[in-house]
């Protein structure tokens, strides 16, 4: 028997749904990060975030935006920051209940992609 998708261990759609709306509401209460929101469209940002999250866990969505390369070199993240969204994302995945294992592996995806993120 083979393992469900870290997709359908986040709780699918709606688990993905959910899981954005606390991240967003993290980030935007976040000293840290919250200027980083503050000229944002909640409603774009959200489901870009959904498509991203469902697409790279194995949803069927369609994610349309820019690799986080593009998305992100000009804005000087720097790793406090960046850490501070990571927090943001493991804090929405505790208030949503999953589980140690997905919390890694959500945190690996994460770290991953920290070199195309920081200091671009």
């Amino acid at each position: 028997m083979s393992e469900a998708s870290l997709y359908e261990r986040l709780g699918g759609a709606e688990g993905i749904a959910a899981i954005t709306e606390d991240i967003w509401g993290n980030h935007t209460s976040n000293p840290l990060v919250q200027n980083r929101y503050a000229k944002s469209d909640p409603e774009h940002v959200k489901k870009q975030v959904r498509d991203f999250f469902g697409a790279g866990t194995g949803g069927s969505e369609n994610y349309t935006g820019d690799d986080m390369l593009t998305a992100h070199t000009g804005m000087n993240i720097n790793d406090q920051e960046f850490n501070g969204v990571v927090d943001d994302v493991l804090k929405a995945l505790k208030s949503n209940g999953i589980g140690d294992k997905e919390h890694d592996e959500v945190l690996a995806i994460l770290y991953s992609m920290k070199g195309d993120i920081v200091g671009v």
